[in-house]
């Protein structure tokens, strides 16, 4: 109504209604210009809370998988970059001396789920990440079985087989060992045929109908 008064009043020779008119479109377009900021700055700061906390939380996971927070931390800010970081962004996003990010970004290079990629006319290094869960999942698997089940088992081999007396109690320890030994290979050639399965491409395949 008020908007329908004041171009009503428009039509008259006077002036004080046009300025009227103007002050009242400046207050409306202001109004709406102030709303799309503000609009636009929450929609920023949900952006970036969320990624902070999704960084935050694999990194916390990161011990789950066998690798330390900060290195988790890293992995997650690649991963859901949409473009590859330099070592900079990497220290002024996580906070992180060079030395602590170079260190970790190694560390991630050799389990084979960062890859250092490089621009034309750039100095700086940068980095990208497996964007492929399927890949990711089965590089994580393998390089968990060679740091942790291979030396395990390795040991159980090693305690298994020693010459039991005739103590009830060695003879047990044999037999436990023994069998723990065989349970932990059965599930290493498991998670060898699984993963070495999921790098075929007919095997990629049929899992991807199976989802």
């Amino acid at each position: 109504m008020e908007f329908l008064t004041i171009l009503k009043r428009t039509n008259d020779n006077n002036k004080g209604p046009k300025f009227n008119l103007l002050a009242f479109l400046e207050n409306k377009l202001s109004f709406i210009f102030e709303s799309l900021k503000t609009f636009t700055y929450i929609c920023f700061m949900e952006f970036k809370e969320a990624k902070n906390k999704f960084v935050q939380t694999w990194g916390a996971l990161g011990s789950q998988w066998g690798i330390n927070k900060t290195m988790a931390q890293i992995h997650a800010l690649l991963m859901v970059s949409n473009e590859v970081v330099s070592m900079e962004d990497i220290m002024d996003e996580l906070q992180i001396s060079r030395g602590n990010a170079s260190m970790n970004l190694r560390a991630l290079m050799d389990w084979g789920i960062v890859y250092k990629e490089y621009k034309a006319g750039e100095r700086r290094e940068f980095f990208t990440a497996e964007k492929d869960l399927d890949e990711l999942a089965v590089k994580i698997s393998r390089e968990r079985s060679k740091r942790e089940i291979k030396p395990a088992l390795k040991i159980l081999k090693e305690v298994s087989t020693i010459e039991s007396g005739n103590s009830a109690e060695e003879k047990h320890f044999v037999d436990q060992t023994s069998k723990l030994y065989d349970f932990v290979l059965k599930a290493d050639n498991m998670l060898d045929k699984m993963t070495e399965f999921n790098e075929n491409w007919l095997g990629r395949l049929v899992l991807k109908i199976m989802k």
